[in-house]
């Protein structure tokens, strides 16, 4: 089973900056739909945004305008920039292929204060 690797959550305050970076520990490894995911204490993990294999992006319309998803092809590497947090976007990110495919992550935190 391929693993994701996730990095780069932390505590910032409202209005900060975070970038999470997720690389598979197989380079081979490159599904056809890939994207963020978060799940804060007591809700419903949701979908932030996806990348799919042709370059189409979509996001959960919380985070339109703040968030971009990004791929470094070379680097097989999935980015999530996130700009202008605000508390509501606290939460364990994970990144994970559209459709369930075995692979696993353990997920990344990220918590911002008010």
């Amino acid at each position: 089973q391929v693993q994701l690797v996730e990095s780069g959550g932390g505590s910032v305050q409202a209005g900060g900056s975070l970038r999470l970076s997720c690389k598979p520990d197989e380079d081979t490894y490159t599904p056809r739909c890939i994207g963020w995911f978060r799940q804060a204490p007591g809700k419903v993990r949701e979908g932030v945004a996806i990348l799919t294999r042709d370059g189409t992006t979509r996001y959960t319309n919380s985070v339109k305008g703040r968030f971009t998803i990004s791929k470094d092809v070379a680097r097989n590497t999935l980015y999530l920039q996130m700009n202008d947090l605000k508390p509501e976007d606290t939460g364990l990110y994970q990144c994970a292929p559209c459709e369930e495919d075995g692979s696993w992550s353990e997920g990344t935190q990220v918590t911002v204060s008010s």
